[in-house]
């Protein structure tokens, strides 16, 4: 098998694998009620919310989108706060349905500042709602999203705070309630270590209010008939009933490792990765004070392709990493560390850079000559 370490989607535990090939069953019985129950519950336990967490079929940008259009309405200002790829595309989205964005970037590789943040909130504002992104999988930075809530929070205007957690939830402490959260999504193929297929969507009552004045349009991801079939233990059309299996037994693993635990191993795993990457004499890309501790961007070299060098840990050594994105593409490899990850990938990962890279004073190049990692 192949060491997969991107940032999603991330290896499966045997025991989701065994949980996704169980039988279909009835979508409107009491098997299905009880599993939806259990899959929520345990959900919630891990968002820290005492609120609705809603179950969607489809991937996290799909819950990025539900978020938007339950909260807002056409030309309501909103201010979206950017550090990378995917805090881009939380902002496309809300211009899509036709929202008024403000859009405030911040330097790829670098978090988002909360004075500055709270500077354009009390210029510019005032706006309906904040997007934010709470780990960034482009740059491997993780935001210091407490302090980002805690400014707007305080803003005039009460704005609303959609979260974009589909790398951290799960991995990085996320105390939905405590820091104010209105929406936090999230997807099934990171942390919960489940396949592509699944999002959610934590809805505090201040969403719920808005989500009564939205008026742009929805109609499958509409929370309010998300919410009703729940009350009914079902969900409003046909659900990936195998996905949901493999979430309960995702969340079977974590409910044992405990919120707790699962944060210190990622924490611990990021760490080990961050210190292999700069003793091999590499450059982290994310300003380390506040690197992600589900993905890892590291510079490739000067001298190598990033394509090569990523062919090559693929083809002798089985270790399939990510390239960058956007303006950083040919720039950076990024490793993921999320999910079902353990001290020994991250290990195999750091060995086959190893193996595949020599430097000859300021010179690196891809080894040619090295003997493969053996099979895990």
């Amino acid at each position: 098998m192949p060491n997969l370490r991107v940032p999603g989607p991330t290896p499966l535990p045997l025991e989701v694998r065994a949980a996704q090939a169980q039988d279909m069953i009835n979508h409107r019985g009491p098997e299905f009620a009880a599993l939806i129950t259990d899959v929520t519950s345990g959900l919630k336990e891990f968002y820290q919310t005492a609120h609705d967490v809603l179950i969607l079929t489809a991937s996290g940008t799909g819950g990025l989108e539900a978020a938007i259009v339950n909260t807002l309405s056409p030309g309501d200002r909103v201010l979206a706060v950017s550090i990378g790829a995917f805090g881009n595309r939380f902002a496309e989205i809300a211009v899509a349905y036709g929202a008024a964005v403000d859009k405030l970037e911040f330097t790829w590789g670098e978090p988002a500042d909360p004075a500055i943040v709270a500077e354009r909130l009390r210029t510019g504002g005032p706006y309906v709602a904040v997007l934010l992104t709470h780990n960034e999988t482009s740059t491997g930075i993780t935001n210091d999203l407490e302090a980002l809530c805690e400014v707007v929070r305080a803003a005039s205007g009460a704005p609303q705070l959609l979260v974009d957690a589909i790398s951290s939830l799960g991995a990085i402490d996320l105390p939905t309630d405590r820091w104010g959260c209105d929406v936090v999504v999230t997807g099934s193929q990171k942390a919960w270590m489940v396949p592509p297929g699944l999002t959610m969507a934590s809805v505090s009552p201040k969403a719920w209010e808005a989500s009564r004045r939205a008026r742009m349009p929805r109609f499958y991801f509409d929370f309010g008939m998300a919410k009703r079939s729940l009350d009914k233990k079902q969900t409003p059309f046909t659900p990936a009933v195998s996905l949901l299996y493999a979430l309960k037994a995702g969340l079977d693993l974590l409910r044992a490792e405990g919120l707790a635990g699962a944060v210190a191993r990622h924490r611990r795993v990021g760490e080990r990765c961050r210190a292999g990457i700069k003793g091999l004499g590499l450059e982290l890309f994310a300003r380390e004070s506040h690197a992600s501790n589900t993905v890892t961007a590291a510079r490739v070299p000067p001298g190598v392709e990033g394509g090569a060098l990523r062919k090559a840990l693929r083809e002798r050594h089985g270790v399939v990493v990510a390239g960058g994105q956007g303006p950083i593409a040919d720039q950076v490899f990024r490793i993921g560390h999320l999910g079902y990850v353990s001290d020994a990938d991250i290990d195999d990962v750091l060995a086959a850079l190893a193996q595949t890279l020599e430097r000859d004073g300021a010179t690196w190049r891809i080894a040619m000559s090295r003997q493969p990692t053996p099979a895990r």
